[in-house]
């Protein structure tokens, strides 16, 4: 059975700043905490109408589909919610393709992007500090398991760019067109907030702007999803170094 500091707990992990008060976050359903689990993430405590989990006893709570409705963030709560200790800010290498986000504010717009990063290789992500927390719930979700392996950093990103000397692409509507742009494998990708872009103080430290082509014949679409436009232009970074070895 739930206590009521458990579900006042919980419950308050649902806001930014009670997560950076008590240094945990919210996971959902088995697959996502199962992927949690197998990383090196500390588990915190698991709440469960089954069993089907391997970890040590004292961190497993089995409770009611009552219950779980409770506490869950999710329309449909999915068998498991568990809480894990949000992990320690690694060094940012500086030696690989970065992503750097600037000011994206749509949970499941991070999430996709984490899982990019994920599936070409990309070890880290920069944050601005106006992009939405990584560890909110819907962000989670959304990531299915690639948060583990993405360094995410909240940094201030202007600062970062201007005192790192790697080349820097950022995405624009007007910029050269990617398909003939010469890529290299690393460098740094900024990409914007979904309805202003990249802001100009940040503009002012790109040294490359490019853009993906529309093909369409009444050239009418204004623009493409942040999370789509990081799958193409991820997608162009990977290609182009390999065609040349």
């Amino acid at each position: 059975m739930l206590s009521k500091n458990q579900i006042k707990l919980i419950t308050s992990l649902k806001q930014k700043k009670y997560r950076q008060q008590h240094q945990f976050f919210v996971a959902e359903g088995k697959k996502t905490i199962n992927e949690l689990l197998a990383s090196n993430l500390q588990l915190h405590q698991l709440y469960t109408t089954t069993l089907d989990f391997d970890v040590l006893d004292d961190l497993v709570t089995q409770i009611s589909n009552q219950e779980l409705k409770k506490i869950s963030f999710l329309k449909t709560p999915n068998n498991a919610l568990a809480i894990f200790k949000m992990p320690e800010a690694k060094t940012i290498d500086f030696e690989g393709l970065i992503v750097a986000l600037d000011d994206v504010r749509d949970p499941g717009n991070l999430g996709t992007i984490i899982r990019l990063c994920d599936w070409f290789g990309v070890k880290d992500l920069l944050c601005s500090q106006e992009t939405v927390d990584c560890y909110n719930p819907k962000v989670i979700q959304a990531t299915m398991g690639s948060i583990t392996r993405v360094n995410i950093s909240y940094v201030d990103l202007e600062s970062v760019l201007r005192d790192h000397r790697v080349e820097t692409f950022g995405a624009f509507m007007d910029g050269e067109n990617v398909y003939d742009s010469d890529l290299p494998d690393k460098g740094v990708l900024v990409l914007g907030n979904e309805a202003n872009g990249i802001h100009e103080s940040v503009e002012a430290h790109i040294t490359k702007r490019i853009a993906i082509p529309r093909f369409g014949d009444l050239q009418k679409t204004e623009s493409l999803n942040v999370a789509n436009a990081a799958a193409i232009l991820l997608s162009e970074f990977r290609r182009q170094p390999s065609i040349g070895k």
